[in-house]
């Protein structure tokens, strides 16, 4: 038995095929061992990659300005976060499925062509969210002066700019839901320091203002559905 087994051809545990035109292709060893190690960066693509960034910023400054520490939770926060930017980036993930996973499955595509067409949707989402000026900033930084175009724009540059993009679009929204918590807040500061009653703090008065107003105006919808519309 134990020589019948050794005559058993197993895997190939590390196997490098050239082909024609130069490019190589590796075994599915080596490729099972790159997406592993490429999983250790997925939280790292999600937040820096997508539109995860700019929506939990939002909902952390609309916390601070209901003048709330810890309801709703940092748990919620998150999970409504990642549900939120599984949403707007669905026809993102459907074009990587479509162009690159499914056929990469079938063995229509190796691992680099697969690998570059699942780039291709992401660098058209960043590229359409990320201002001309922080790309031309970032180009300066790396002093690059030969890219013809918006679309050969490389990852290196368009990740960090597209960053940039969303933290200057989230704390611009941040700043339009500030405004009107912030005129209760010295609006009930104003009535307490006319009645003489200094000595109680005026976020104790107008936090139950704050959060009827939030909830008249149903501002949880409006604000997802303005995170939603401002991706197109």
């Amino acid at each position: 038995m134990p020589a019948a087994i050794k005559g058993i051809p197993g895997l190939p545990a590390v196997t490098v095929q050239t082909n024609a035109d130069g490019s190589q292709d590796y075994t599915v060893t080596l490729q099972i061992l790159a997406i592993m190690t490429a999983l250790s960066l997925l939280p790292a693509l999600l937040m820096m990659m997508t539109s995860f960034t700019r929506i939990i910023i939002v909902f952390a400054i609309l916390r601070q300005a209901l003048g709330l520490q810890q309801s709703p939770s940092n748990q919620i926060l998150i999970g409504l976060t990642l549900f939120l930017t599984f949403f707007i980036m669905a026809p993102v993930f459907e074009r990587v499925n479509e162009q690159a996973l499914q056929p990469y499955i079938a063995e229509q595509m190796n691992a680099r062509d697969a690998f570059d067409a699942a780039i291709k949707p992401f660098h058209s989402f960043m590229l359409a969210q990320t201002r001309e000026t922080d790309i031309g900033l970032f180009m300066e930084i790396a002093d690059r002066r030969d890219i013809p175009d918006p679309e050969s724009v490389p990852m290196n540059i368009l990740v960090p700019a597209f960053v940039m993009s969303e933290l200057k679009t989230a704390f611009q929204i941040g700043f339009i839901i500030f405004i009107p918590f912030l005129v209760i807040d010295i609006v009930v500061a104003s009535v307490l320091m006319a009645m003489g009653m200094m000595m109680l703090s005026p976020l104790i008065i107008s936090l139950p203002f704050k959060i009827m107003l939030f909830v008249l105006v149903d501002g949880w919808g409006l604000i997802i559905g303005t995170l939603a519309a401002s991706y197109g």
